[in-house]
């Protein structure tokens, strides 16, 4: 009994603070960087996957897609209300006239508004990134 005694008074305190945590998880560190990394990122998809919805609205109008599915009416619908009213396709940035000149219009205006959430979404991800 002595000999155990004698066996943990030589031990620092160190040592028998990493035996006792040794079981023990560390605790998770969020920093501050990571967080806004990760919220720079949401953000850059976010503008990403508005981008790509503009495009396929364009592209819907383009291959002259069935207007009543119901899928090219929900992307179309959704195209409608990301095109930020300055590349609608009423009243876009060029109006196109003639024939085809509704196709036109949609490449036309929603492929800038693609372009433009592009642009906005790597502005943002640069500013809020650390």
């Amino acid at each position: 009994m002595a000999d155990n005694q004698d066996k943990t008074k030589g031990k620092t305190d160190d040592e028998s603070t990493a035996k006792a945590g040794a079981g023990r998880k560390a605790p998770i560190e969020i920093s501050l960087g990571s967080v806004r990394a990760r919220i720079a990122q949401v953000v850059w998809i976010l503008c990403a996957l508005f981008a790509l919805i503009l495009a396929l609205g364009a592209l819907t109008y383009a291959l002259k897609a069935n207007a009543d599915n119901g899928l090219v009416e929900f992307v179309r619908d959704w195209a409608g209300r990301l095109d930020l009213g300055i590349f609608s396709l009423e009243n876009g940035i060029k109006e196109f006239s003639g024939k085809n000149a509704e196709i036109k219009n949609a490449l036309f205006n929603w492929g800038i508004g693609a372009v433009v959430w592009l642009v906005i979404g790597r502005v943002l991800d640069k500013v809020i990134r650390p």
